[in-house]
């Protein structure tokens, strides 16, 4: 069967997708109906972190699919308290919201913010990011900072303003007492894979301080260990007020959680927000498998294998003077070029190499966290190999 034709009559035409058909993954590697394989560079968009059909998580969702699957919000589930219990633990003193992705995780914590600006008798003023991203939803587009994302969908969710990245005196300018809130990636994922300056992290928390007004890391792509830390935070010694989570949270499994520090997340009362399926219980235990993954150790290897990731870019970037820089934090690295980057994923894809490319010229790199050095030199092996091809 032609199943790319099926899915053309069936399916809402939304995505740019790659010409194949998955049908088996196990670790780092994938493979398409045709029985190809293909070492996965991209891990479904940072959400398997582990890679692959993990078994530990397969056991974990096997186990609880047995038990019970879903009440709603009206009760109570052991996994959904646990999972809050470990996600504060390892974050900051606080209470969690769960939803279903990481779209919805911000658009609880815009309601969170916008409940806290009537609190404390300030404007509704949000100020977010040029080049950021924050879902699809019409109030994370609302909130990102990229215009190709917004257009057509207007009028947007209103009193959303947009600084410089990196950039303090952007903010600074921006800052009024209408403002309310300060949402920022710690790395912009979409946006080319940008990690924050310590200093700005701290600048935006200081401003933050200073005019008691709610500073959101939207942390949806670089959490669960992604950049070597449980957290991306946890690299800059700067907590948030406000954390949103998803993607590699559940193991491959949809969840979207919304950290509030003490003192915030009581702003929200009974009825003020719902979701269905929200910290439904299969994929909390999912989530808590995850976690208990989160060792010290196993973070210490993701650091060791991010620096041998970009220490092996840059000896491509030495190579081929078509590569301005390499950038990111963790297993979350972007390789700039200075020319369009969508003819080398279609190139590496041929070649057995799932990879991505943003912002138009920069290829994206999120491989499975569990993947060994010599799965690394396989793919850096491709990447040289299409790179080196002739291209016009």
């Amino acid at each position: 069967m032609n199943w790319i034709a099926e899915e053309q009559k069936a399916v809402f035409q939304t995505y740019y997708r790659q010409p194949l058909v998955l049908v088996k993954g196990k670790g780092s590697f994938v493979w398409d109906e045709k029985g190809k394989k293909y070492l996965d560079f991209f891990s479904g968009l940072a959400v398997d972190n582990f890679g692959h059909c993990d078994a530990a998580i397969a056991k974990a969702v096997s186990d609880q699919m047995r038990r019970i699957v879903h009440t709603s919000n009206l009760y109570y589930t052991i996994p959904q308290i646990q999972l809050a219990q470990r996600l504060i633990k390892n974050a900051f003193p606080g209470k969690v919201f769960y939803s279903n992705s990481g779209a919805e995780a911000n658009e609880c914590a815009l309601k969170l913010t916008r409940r806290w600006a009537r609190k404390h008798n300030l404007g509704n003023e949000i100020i977010s990011f040029e080049s950021s991203f924050h879902g699809r939803t019409m109030g994370a587009i609302s909130l990102t900072g990229q215009p190709k994302y917004q257009k057509g969908f207007e009028p947007l969710v209103e009193k959303m303003l947009y600084a410089k990245f990196n950039d303090l005196e952007s903010v600074g300018s921006l800052v009024t007492e209408k403002t309310c809130a300060i949402f920022v990636e710690p790395v912009q994922g979409e946006g080319g894979v940008i990690p924050a300056t310590k200093e700005f992290l701290q600048g935006l928390r200081d401003i933050c301080d200073q005019e008691n007004i709610l500073l959101v890391f939207d942390e949806v792509q670089t959490a669960m260990g992604r950049t070597g830390n449980v957290f991306a935070y946890q690299h800059y010694g700067v907590k948030p007020d406000v954390m949103c989570l998803a993607k590699a949270l559940g193991g491959g499994l949809p969840i979207g959680a919304t950290i509030a520090r003490t003192g915030v997340a009581e702003i929200f009362e009974k009825g003020d927000h719902a979701a269905t399926f929200g910290g439904n219980a299969v994929v909390c235990r999912a989530a808590l498998e995850v976690m208990k993954k989160l060792t010290p150790a196993f973070l210490k290897s993701v650091r060791q294998k991010g620096e041998f990731l970009k220490k092996e870019l840059m000896r491509l970037k030495s190579k081929y003077p078509f590569i301005t820089e390499v950038r990111g934090l963790g297993l979350m690295v972007g390789l700039v070029l200075e020319r369009p980057g969508k003819v080398y994923v279609e190139m590496a894809r041929e070649n057995g190499l799932l990879i991505n490319c943003t912002q138009e010229k920069v290829l994206r790199f999120l491989p499975p966290l569990t993947i060994s050095t010599d799965e690394l030199k396989k793919g850096i092996a491709v990447l040289d190999k299409v790179l080196g091809q002739r291209y016009e």
